[in-house]
């Protein structure tokens, strides 16, 4: 396996040139090796003067990402919440490089911190894309006479082999898919673009989103920990600017006038001291949890509420990090989600007669009445998400075949013409040269420009229409070679067939189908991902389990595992497109990501299916500890598709909500749907386009408030929104002292750039960040300290 590993990657590790000291003024008269170095880095568009691949950084990575993975099993097992954590991974990674940088021979590089958090994503995420959270919970649910002779629960052989089937076509499949949706249309992926981000303010790189004719006239004062920050709009801080030839450079001095704008950065010693307080706060809660289970439920809104309702309060600093982590509006609509889930339609269909079992109960109670609601809320929205992707490339396609048969058309009436006056050829041959050359460069381009502005006046939004030539790609040589993709989805797609035929006695041609589905939603569900950040894999594989009624009536089994198969791939080739995102804009070795991807994957098979075969030992599962929601809508959904009938009364309220979620969707797209506008009218009144898309209705979000019982959403909610409030008492605060201070000549740039303005926007990339590492740590705190209370008593029964 090393041997395979080390050959695929065939990237040399080479040491850190120094790069000239900004300041300078011998930086006009380079070298000549120094030019030929650039040169050839801008041929190739890979750094090769730092490490990419190095097994320092797979091992950080796989190490942090099975910690991850504890703790998404555990809270995947809860609530449903999965995260990727790429962020989180590279700010660990970095800070423990940083811990050993004396006895570093090489430093601790970017290329490798994408590696590092390549690796920590693919391991981390196994719970969900091996259907530990999910799928496996479901097929135990089944009942005898809905089994058949299937088998429902797996040993950890079994258990290996199923996420061995499920974990590898996904990865070889995103690879194609990277040149069209990240080089040429260069997809957003917000999440990869953010972690890129994060990567280039720690290793004090330039902010690799701007172009540097875009970046210079945009510099202003900042200093994070001697390193550059930029903001949210790309702006990068001069003032305590470092070279990046060396760590241990001294900032050059700041203007005296430019104080006042100045932001310092808190030190790494505090950072780090932030993440192991916030660990061991969010452990200690677990300890408590555990011996004293009446802490997770506190009647905070009485007794009655509590206990016929389900209103607790769980004052779990885990779920609170989960809130800061996923952003006040995501929190806000899954409160408002909860409330009109757990506040309005539980009493009602209770009260009403229409689900007469106890609130909390899955089959008769309001519960499980309400859940239809939530899932049919989340196909609506993932259906019309992944329908208005695929209209448009269904669009794309056709106005590419128009231009190809008017290009063709026109070659043709040029060769008639030719013939008939042939006195001018040489001239006439020179003009079609041309004219062919720029038809050529459109035709790659996929659009002319003419139909570009007809798209863009039917709503076309953040994705660039005119595509670019492959200039961004990558050296041959740091791509992943053509028959290691295609060979390697080959054998994945047939090993897959295999292990689902011995496990689940599925036919191997119905596998082959459910393969053969999920790549093309794999596809739609990799562009909502790069447009929107959201990869719908729950409505993927809902749509999966809508086909294979057809294909496999009656069978509840094969239902599931089809849903199960189609979530995987797409979960797995948008974990890696947004990686390789990162890995574009910092310059790094896709083979090396892809490599860390495979490595992580196959690491976290074993122990996923550990950790899962533990957690069914010590708990029951579902139960009052694990409800494993998400287990129950796949279930609910397979019994559904395969005829079993709705609760009493539901389907008023099941095609109200998904009729309001399928038109949001729409309405964004009608509403925010012309580029060029940076503002939008609602009732008469101007509104930021980006702000009225970051608080525009989230149906996902809506119906996990719905699916969750109320305890598990309001910490989330609180977290979310006590970090925002502290956020915008520390920036008014800082606004007034700014107020009050004398005006200095440097409060506007040469460039016209209000100084203020971006120092508040530093600001706040400052407070985020320490949120993050406060999020991290409670995250983790739990998560670890849950499962070291699961391995004790596991051991001691």
């Amino acid at each position: 396996m090393a041997a395979f590993i080390s050959r695929l990657v065939h990237c040399r590790i080479g040491t850190k040139s120094p790069r000239p000291n900004d300041n300078d003024n011998t930086n006009d008269s380079l070298t000549s090796v120094e030019e030929n170095s650039r040169q050839e880095q801008r041929r190739h568009k890979v750094d090769t003067s730092q490490p990419q691949f190095t097994w320092r950084a797979i091992v950080v990575g796989l190490l942090f990402g099975t910690v991850l993975c504890f703790s998404n099993l555990w809270f995947g097992l809860q609530s449903g919440w999965i995260s990727m954590m790429s962020l989180q991974s590279s700010l660990v990674g970095f800070a423990v490089f940083k811990a050993f940088e004396r006895v570093l021979d090489i430093p601790f590089g970017p290329a490798e911190n994408v590696v590092l958090q390549s690796t920590a994503v693919a391991t981390a995420t196994m719970p969900l894309a091996g259907g530990f959270v999910g799928i496996l919970p479901a097929l135990k649910m089944l009942s005898g006479e809905e089994a058949g002779d299937a088998r429902t629960v797996l040993n950890y052989g079994q258990l290996c082999a199923w996420g061995l089937g499920l974990t590898f076509f996904g990865v070889f499949f995103a690879i194609p898919l990277r040149r069209q949706t990240i080089v040429r249309e260069k997809l957003r992926f917000p999440s990869g673009t953010a972690t890129a981000q994060m990567i280039s303010v720690l290793h004090k790189r330039p902010d690799p989103t701007m172009d540097d004719e875009v970046r210079e006239p945009l510099v202003v004062a900042a200093q994070v920990d001697g390193a550059s920050v930029s903001d949210s709009e790309g702006t990068e801080t001069a003032e305590g600017r470092r070279s990046a030839s060396s760590p241990n450079e001294e900032p050059p001095a700041a203007d005296a006038d430019a104080d006042a704008t100045a932001v310092d950065d808190v030190k790494w010693a505090t950072k780090l001291l932030t993440l192991l307080g916030a660990f061991i706060l969010s452990g200690t809660y677990a300890l408590l949890a555990h011996f004293f289970p009446i802490v997770s439920a506190l009647p905070v809104f009485g007794t009655r509420l509590s206990h016929e309702w389900a209103w607790n309060l769980m004052p779990s600093l885990s779920y609170a990090g989960q809130g800061i982590i996923m952003g006040l509006p995501t929190c806000v609509w899954m409160l408002v989600g909860s409330i009109v889930g757990w506040g309005v339609l539980s009493p009602l269909a209770k009260n009403e007669g229409w689900a007469p079992g106890p609130v909390s109960d899955w089959k008769d109670g309001s519960r499980g009445w309400i859940l239809w609601i939530s899932l049919a809320v989340m196909i609506s929205e993932s259906v019309v998400s992944l329908g208005l992707v695929g209209a448009k490339e269904l669009y794309l396609l056709y106005l590419r075949i128009r231009r190809w048969t008017s290009h063709s058309s026109s070659r043709d009436n040029f060769s008639k013409q030719q013939q008939e006056q042939p006195q001018d050829l040489h001239q006439q041959q020179h003009q079609q040269q041309q004219e062919d050359e720029g038809d050529e460069q459109r035709d790659n381009a996929g659009l002319l420009d003419d139909d570009a502005a007809d798209l863009n006046k039917q709503g076309e939004t953040d994705t660039p229409v005119v595509r670019e030539k492959d200039s961004d790609e990558v050296d041959p040589r740091f791509l992943v070679p053509g028959w290691i993709t295609w060979g390697g989805l080959g054998a994945s797609t047939v090993l897959c067939m295999v292990i689902v035929k011995a496990l689940f006695s599925v036919p191997m041609y119905d596998t082959l189908i459910a393969v053969a589905l999920a790549l093309p939603l794999a596809v739609l569900g990799v562009r909502a991902l790069g447009e929107t950040d959201l990869n719908p894999v729950s409505g993927i594989g809902k749509v999966s389990q809508v086909v294979f009624a057809g294909v496999m009536p009656g069978n509840l089994v094969g239902n599931l595992v089809a849903g199960g198969i189609a979530e995987a791939g797409a979960q797995q080739a948008g974990d890696l497109m947004q990686d390789l995102k990162t890995g574009h804009l910092l310059n790094a070795s896709p083979r090396a990501q892809f490599s860390g991807q495979i490595i992580g994957s196959v690491f976290s098979v074993f122990v996923t299916a550990g950790a899962y075969l533990l957690y069914t030992k010590v708990y029951p599962i579902p139960g009052p500890q694990f409800p494993v929601p998400t287990a129950q809508v796949w279930l609910d959904m397979a019994r559904l598709v395969n005829g079993h009938p709705l609760p009493p009364h539901v389907w008023p309220f099941i095609v109200a909500f998904a009729a309001l979620f399928f038109a949001l969707p729409i309405g964004a797209l009608v509403l925010l749907g012309r580029r060029g506008s940076s503002t939008v009218r609602i009732g008469g009144r101007p509104f930021r386009t980006a702000t009225v898309q970051r608080w525009w209705p989230s149906g996902i979000a809506f119906a996990i408030g719905i699916y969750n019982t109320p305890n598990f959403t309001l910490m989330r909610a609180i977290g979310a929104i006590v970090t925002a409030g502290v956020t915008e008492i520390i920036v008014a605060r800082d606004n007034k002292r700014l107020e009050a201070s004398p005006p200095t000549a440097a409060a506007v740039d040469g460039s016209g750039f209000n100084k203020a303005n971006q120092r508040e926007a530093l600001l706040r990339r400052k407070i985020g960040m320490m949120a993050i590492i406060l999020a991290s740590g409670f995250v983790l705190g739990e998560g670890s300290f849950s499962f070291f209370i699961l391995l004790s008593q596991a051991f001691s029964s």
